[in-house]
């Protein structure tokens, strides 16, 4: 199997690289191991035109319209690739023929790193949530935690205020500075200190935490920071270089150090939203098709010469 640009990864940022590709004319397929990490969250936010959407609901418009532009998509997992960006890259997918591609596209996400707390990760998305903008609507105004696991919780905590007047901040380590408590008093963001011991669940719907003395304390959401680590083992063993924080370097196009290889969404920018993500899909697509034309024009001038 031929394309012209082999996209790996089906989420925002692939499938907009993937449209914007097949109506510029371009062979595209696009390998989806069907795993987005946004798989737990009800809604989508922030997204113009589409607020609200379940993410299902949004990637299957995305194939959609992937397919009738003419791109093709196929769920698998890409198990090796070898090639470079001069002859084109050789890859091997889990149960489907191998693809030779002259591009690739990676788009493969992250994978979220939760506190070791019990009872978190089955909430994760529901009501133990992230990120503020896109979860806050769905529980103003009522009492929201935040699990403080690091220097950015008293931060987290003060943005959430804006969504509520009841925000309390678990912060157990590492240990809040006296100006973050001055901020946090400021805006009457109260501190728990005490390390909470687990989630309380009833009726399948988050009621509080239930701290290490066994207090316990109400609420309707907990939001937490995640660590994350890209999913980068691809292009990592194409040789693509790290910056000095460890994630794969990628210019604004997208361009990894690796001829003929970008990278967009989440892989090389874990703070993008669904919406940014698939705005680095589409530029990486154009990079990438003005790319192709150079190619085609090298190669035209050396028919002609012949």
């Amino acid at each position: 199997m031929d394309c012209d640009v082999l996209v790996i990864g089906g989420g925002a940022a692939g499938l907009s690289a993937a449209l914007v590709l097949a109506q510029a004319r371009r062979r595209v397929l696009v390998v989806d191991a069907g795993t987005p990490r946004n798989a737990a969250a009800a809604h989508v936010h922030g997204y113009l035109f589409r607020e609200g959407a379940a993410p299902g609901d949004l990637l299957e418009l995305g194939r959609a319209e992937v397919r009738e532009a003419g791109g093709e998509i196929v769920t698998g997992t890409v198990t090796g690739v070898r090639g470079d960006g001069r002859r084109g890259f050789e890859v091997a997918l889990e149960g489907h023929q191998d693809v030779r591609a002259r591009r690739l596209l990676v788009a493969t996400g992250v994978q979220d790193l939760l506190p070791d707390l019990q009872g978190l990760t089955e909430r994760w998305g529901r009501d133990v949530l992230h990120c503020p903008y896109c979860h806050g609507q769905g529980v103003e105004d009522q009492r929201i935690g935040v699990l403080g696991t690091g220097p950015e919780g008293s931060q987290h905590a003060l943005e959430l205020r804006q969504w509520s007047h009841d925000v309390t901040l678990f912060q157990h380590e590492p240990p809040l500075s006296g100006e973050e408590r001055r901020r946090l008093a400021a805006r009457d963001v109260r501190v728990v200190e005490e390390p909470i011991a687990l989630l309380v669940v009833e009726g399948d719907r988050l009621t509080g935490v239930r701290l290490a003395g066994d207090a316990f304390e109400p609420l309707v959401a907990l939001f937490v920071m995640p660590g994350c680590t890209a999913n980068d083992t691809l292009l990592t063993g194409l040789g693509c270089a790290r910056d000095e924080s460890g994630w794969v370097r990628a210019d604004d196009t997208g361009a990894t150090s690796v001829p003929g290889v970008w990278a967009a969404g989440n892989v090389v920018d874990s703070s993008a939203q669904v919406i940014t993500a698939a705005g680095g899909g589409l530029t990486a697509a154009v990079a990438i098709n003005a790319d192709l034309i150079e190619d085609d024009v090298r190669a035209a001038l050396a028919r002609d010469r012949a």
